[in-house]
């Protein structure tokens, strides 16, 4: 009988690493995947599957975050700077919701996905903007990584 537990443990670990990412940790899921793709032993398609999903979810903890925590903004232990979480704020009702397909982006990917769900930017919106910016980077990721390799 073969055992497929080294398998579940490496798409585990990807979704991992792909769900923590996406919060501010800082991790790195594109390194992962391509790491895993140079391998040349699992599907690319399953690999940007799983990933994707990780991503999405740790995007959507974000989410979450924001709608709870942007209660306590004016408490001194408040990890966020008043004047910080004005100017994202702004920034965000200045292009709205389709800033949303930059969550992707190292840096202002991960506040922008918080600040969605301060200003209680509609679930299903989130997810649908979120998931094209996350798979759609994971699959230019992985072509250009097969089409090298």
């Amino acid at each position: 009988m073969v055992s497929h537990m080294p398998d579940l443990a490496i798409y585990a670990g990807l979704f991992l690493v792909a769900f923590l990412a996406a919060t501010f940790l800082p991790m790195q899921s594109e390194a992962a995947l391509v790491g895993l793709l140079l391998t040349d032993n699992y599907p690319a398609s399953l690999l940007v599957t799983v990933a994707s999903v990780g991503n999405v979810l740790g995007a959507t903890l974000n989410w979450g975050l924001g709608r709870w925590v942007e209660r306590f903004s004016e408490r001194s232990w408040f990890p966020v700077q008043p004047a910080t979480l004005e100017r994202y704020r702004a920034w965000y009702q200045r292009y709205g919701k389709w800033s949303l397909l930059l969550s992707w982006v190292p840096l202002i990917g991960d506040p922008l996905t918080v600040i969605a769900g301060v200003l209680r930017e509609p679930l299903p919106v989130f997810l649908l903007l979120v998931t094209v910016a996350k798979v759609g980077r994971y699959l230019v990721l992985t072509a250009v990584t097969l089409h090298w390799a």
